[in-house]
């Protein structure tokens, strides 16, 4: 891993139990890399830097958490690699597949189907946006109906469907595209903590079939580590990579056994422990900024 991230490593009293760490991944090919990245907002008096001297390499195959202080650039990361958004300097690569750029699929964190459309139709939006052919559609809509506990509800509507049900028809979507870079900004965080952890372990069924490229955001230390191979904390703004963390749990996962472990307390509450610091100074960046307002 690139700018020097120091890592996680357990002292031999504090090492998890023996039949729940694996080593870690042989070294794969890049499939995303940020190069001295920087992304600046606004000009003058208001302007700021949300990114700062970026530089990082995500292997081909990784569940890739991003955690830091809310303002810290998480989401400008998201949409700079999926080209909502230009860096101000640096460079997004992506490794090409064929001739062409990499397939990308984005989840959000709020509703983001469309209201007028089925969920099957919903799921099959990408694929018959790119002409793919029926029998695909089909296939690929299907399955991935199926993985998620979809397949009754493929007729009907979004407002017929639960909170919950919706983010499912996201995922859905998401992977019937066949993406090999799947874009998750913090797709749980309005949910209870019921449909969390059933979606959860939904999210890490699929991920086990397929072996996704995923960039996935969220604030919960917990969901990082559930989900996760490695796991990258951001400094607050500007934000840059305060620490570079392997998860050390084996696969396939579990989302209850694993959280009934010590050594995921254990874990978890290290890596808050690097976070902790830099949630603190967001705050205080946050109440300079409201003195100086008044």
């Amino acid at each position: 891993m690139d700018a020097g991230a120091a890592r996680v490593d357990m002292d031999e009293r504090r090492q998890p139990p023996v039949d729940r760490v694996v080593p870690l991944p042989v070294a794969r090919a890049a499939k995303v890399r940020f190069v001295g990245l920087r992304k600046a907002f606004g000009e003058g008096p208001r302007a700021f830097t949300a990114i700062e001297n970026l530089s990082l390499e995500i292997a081909e195959g990784t569940f890739f958490v991003i955690v830091g202080p809310s303002g810290c650039g998480k989401t400008t990361l998201l949409r700079m690699l999926a080209g909502l958004d230009r860096p101000s300097a640096g460079r997004v690569e992506c490794a090409r597949s064929g001739s062409g750029l990499p397939r990308m699929s984005m989840v959000f964190q709020g509703d983001s189907i469309f209201p007028w459309m089925t969920v099957w139709d919903n799921a099959a939006y990408a694929l018959t946006l790119r002409h793919a052919p029926q029998a695909e559609i089909r296939a690929q809509v299907g399955h991935y109906l199926d993985r998620t506990g979809l397949t009754k509800f493929a007729h009907c509507y979004p407002h017929q469907l639960s909170g919950g049900m919706r983010q499912r028809v996201s995922i859905a979507r998401a992977f019937a595209n066949d993406p090999e870079i799947l874009l998750m900004d913090e797709p749980f965080s309005a949910l209870d903590e019921q449909n969390k952890t059933l979606l959860q372990e939904e999210l890490l069924r699929i991920w086990d079939e397929t072996k996704k490229t995923v960039l996935f955001i969220t604030h919960s230390v917990d969901e990082a580590v559930t989900l996760g191979d490695q796991v990258m904390v951001m400094t607050a703004q500007p934000g840059s990579i305060k620490t570079m963390i392997d998860v050390p749990f084996e696969r396939p996962r579990s989302v209850l056994e694993l959280r009934a472990t010590p050594a995921y307390a254990e874990f978890v509450y290290r890596i808050w422990g690097y976070l902790r610091d830099e949630v603190q100074q967001a705050r205080a960046q946050d109440d300079s900024r409201v003195s100086a307002k008044q």
